[in-house]
């Protein structure tokens, strides 16, 4: 299953700086697991986002609240699952197994 997490930051900036040495290494850890497929802060930069790969909702669960942002209180999450129903080429067809090649053409 796909999921969106959505990071708010809730604190200032110097207080997520001061986290991110942490969650960078968290999000190392679950790039090794396979779980995090893309990940990247918003802009302007008011939080992030995070494509993750998990096998169920509670798995996801366990993986958010993992993450120093949350356990320091400077973001709060926003979990969202998702069903693709189409994707283009270059995405790999493992990555989302249900969804159907989307028309190549413009407009």
């Amino acid at each position: 299953m796909l999921f969106l997490i959505v990071l708010r930051y809730i604190r200032p900036l110097a207080e997520v700086e001061e986290q991110l040495p942490a969650h960078r290494a968290y999000l190392q850890r679950h790039y090794a697991s396979g779980h995090f497929l893309l990940s990247g802060r918003q802009e302007p930069r008011t939080g992030g986002v995070i494509l993750l790969r998990a096998a169920d909702r509670a798995s996801a669960e366990r993986i958010v609240v993992a993450d120093p942002f949350i356990g320091s209180g400077v973001a709060e999450a926003e979990l969202i699952e998702w069903a693709p129903s189409l994707r283009a080429d270059e995405v790999p067809a493992h990555w989302v197994p249900d969804a159907g090649l989307g028309d190549p053409r413009p407009g």
